[in-house]
């Protein structure tokens, strides 16, 4: 039996760092909106045995990826003895702040469960997934939602009236940045480490309006004070999206994607050819539908 399932990427609408945790965590608010830019994952049934193979020949296939460890996860947890044999058909960047990675765990829980038969309640797949990473529980949903914790505790949410018709325009820049860099340098910005409780709650509140200089004024993403200290070109995207008519811009989650909010697809795919033409093609872009 085999299965294909897509695998798709998220973007921060607010990332608002509450300050670290005894665990050495930090503690956060956010909201989350899937994107549908997505990775491919195919799984099969075997004999015996884990095996995962993936079209980016620099991503590690063994216990460092997290699709295995989500796989080994999943087996360990139904006491399964059949193998899988999983690959991974990578589009999403990485690095970039989208979740490419937790998205492509979620996806292997989900397969899994699928293809031997739905062993697992979605309560215990939301309980494997917080033990992989922050961000996996967000993508077990379909749906915005706000995350809280460490991001592991997730609310879906209805679809926000403000992105109706909307288009994303996303940028990589080339590079990524560290996770771990993001936060052990907000140190350096303390407004940024010890946020304001609260403003992923008044985020939801604007965007159920169509009242874009609220919305925007609500945006906010903690780790763009380290971040576009050390890539100010990160900055210099922001501010040409303005200039060419972006509802609202900012980086997604640790970066280094830096995605905009356009009125739609059409305007989204204008913007990003002058983009390209501006700052020339070594950017990976996309543009997609809310």
């Amino acid at each position: 039996m085999s299965l294909i399932k897509s695998s798709p990427c998220k973007v921060n609408l607010i990332l608002n760092i509450l300050g670290r945790r005894p665990d050495g965590y930090h503690e956060l608010e956010t909201i989350m909106q899937p994107v549908r830019v997505c990775d491919e994952l195919a799984f099969t049934r075997t004999a015996s045995g884990l095996s995962l193979t993936c079209s980016d020949a620099s991503l590690p296939v063994d216990g460092r990826n997290l699709v295995h460890r989500a796989a080994t996860a999943f087996l360990a947890a139904t006491g399964i003895t059949d193998g899988v044999a999983i690959h991974l058909e990578k589009r999403i960047p990485m690095a970039a702040g989208l979740g490419g990675g937790s998205g492509n765990a979620a996806t292997t829980l989900l397969g899994l469960n699928e293809i031997f038969g739905q062993p697992l309640s979605l309560d215990k797949l939301d309980e494997l997934a917080a033990g992989l990473g922050s961000d996996i529980n967000f993508f077990l949903q379909t749906k915005p939602a706000l995350a809280t914790g460490r991001g592991e505790k997730v609310q879906s949410l209805p679809d926000f009236p403000a992105m109706t018709g909307k288009a994303f325009f996303l940028i990589h820049p080339g590079f990524g940045i560290s996770t771990p860099w993001a936060y052990q340098n907000l140190g350096r910005f303390p407004e940024a480490l010890n946020g304001r409780p609260g403003r992923a709650q008044q985020l939801v509140a604007a965007l159920q309006t169509w009242d874009w200089a609220a919305i925007r004024s609500e945006m906010y993403n903690s780790l763009e004070a380290p971040a576009l200290d050390k890539y100010p070109v990160l900055d210099v995207f922001q501010k040409f999206l303005r200039e060419y008519g972006a509802l609202a811009t900012l980086m997604s989650g640790s970066g280094s994607t830096t995605f905009a909010i356009f009125e739609t697809v059409a305007i989204a795919e204008t913007v990003r050819e002058q983009f390209l033409a501006f700052f020339g093609r070594n950017c990976w872009t996309a543009v997609v539908p809310v």
